[in-house]
């Protein structure tokens, strides 16, 4: 049987994965689910946000469905154990090295975006992140006492040519199926990691990926074009630090963080398998935690992202991706509410979603 780990988290992470495992369960599926704790919830309880017992259940898990991390209660944590160390830990630990992120805007919801509807109506790109190296896992990192009495603070921003090559490959093996299209985003203008990065993906495009149109853009003129045209994107792939701040502006464009999934995926082993962890993108929101308003969509569909990606039920998936899209044309969460369809709560959202199913 199937075996889910699920691990809510902190703040809204519980709230939108319940609604989350309701639409699993209207699906019918046969899976064997265990829940843990992470992040804040497992400090409180264990002193650790990553137990060792959580980090063998998800070596061994299908898949892992995951929540949110973090909020201000655990400020003044050490680095080390806070909540944020446990999301960094099962991606180091399990080797989750591509972050897929789409961002994508329902018909419904082109009045939602913050653009205007012709420029964000029809949008559909997918952000290729790396995810277990560049400068938040280089070293040498940390915060040094100097002789003057002030301090300073380094991370180290660094990729090999084999870290690069095999998040490269998801990205082509993904527009091979999409538009055909990658940007890869570096800043090669200043970083010599970025002229690596550039050098290896068209190296990569040029041996393996003939028909793939590549195009290389720095960082900053990336997050200009995505606000100016963003149409134009099919699949961009970037480092670590670029995409965790390109994925959250590509969520700007939809209207909200609460409707954009993701998956992060390990290599495949010599038994096809792969570790995987979903999630949504929104982070813990403890400023509404606990009220049931919290946008669920984004959680639902990470599950669809993990029915595709881990589970090979494309089917299940595209149901789920059309339920949403029809439950939005009839109700709203308070973070894209409009006058014209009622506002709804977490579970209520859930509801309409089902329905739609």
């Amino acid at each position: 049987m199937t075996a889910l780990l699920v691990l809510p988290g902190d703040g809204v992470g519980p709230e939108v994965t319940r609604a989350a495992l309701r639409v699993l369960d209207a699906l019918g599926l046969s899976i064997e689910l265990d829940h843990d704790l992470v992040g804040g919830a497992a400090f409180d309880a264990e002193g650790t946000p990553l137990p060792a017992r959580v980090l063998d259940k998800a070596r061994r898990a299908d898949a892992i469905l995951f929540g949110a991390v973090g909020g201000p209660k655990w400020d003044d944590v050490p680095y080390p154990l806070r909540p944020e160390a446990a999301i960094i830990g099962l991606r180091k630990q399990l080797d989750l090295f591509a972050n897929l992120r789409p961002a994508r805007v329902f018909d419904t919801l082109a009045d939602v975006s913050p653009l205007r509807p012709e420029l964000v109506r029809g949008l559909d790109l997918m952000i290729v992140r790396e995810a277990t190296g560049g400068v938040y896992f280089g070293e040498p990192r940390g915060i040094e006492h100097l002789a003057d009495g002030t301090e300073r603070g380094f991370n180290t921003e660094a990729y090999t040519t084999v870290e690069i090559e095999r998040v490269a490959q998801v990205a082509f093996d993904l527009a091979t199926h999409r538009a055909g299209r990658v940007a890869s985003v570096d800043k090669a203008n200043v970083m010599e990691s970025g002229m690596l990065w550039r050098r290896t993906a068209q190296a990569l495009r040029d041996r393996d990926y003939p028909a793939i149109a590549l195009d290389h853009m720095y960082a900053d003129n990336c997050a200009m074009q995505l606000v100016r045209d963003p149409l134009r994107f099919d699949v961009i792939l970037t480092s670590n630090l670029f995409g965790d701040i390109l994925s959250d502006l590509a969520a700007a464009c939809t209207g909200s963080l609460g409707l954009l999934p993701s998956a992060t995926l390990g290599p495949i082993g010599p038994d096809g398998r792969r570790a995987a962890l979903y999630e949504p993108i929104h982070g813990s929101a403890p400023d509404i935690a606990g009220r049931g308003i919290a946008n669920p969509v984004a959680q639902i569909l990470s599950l669809a992202m993990l029915l595709r990606w881990s589970l090979d039920r494309p089917d299940m998936a595209d149901r789920i991706d059309c339920a949403c899209e029809a439950a939005l044309a009839r109700c709203r969460t308070a973070d894209i509410a409009t006058p014209a369809l009622p506002t709804v709560g977490t579970g209520a959202m859930a509801d309409a979603v089902i329905a739609a199913l």
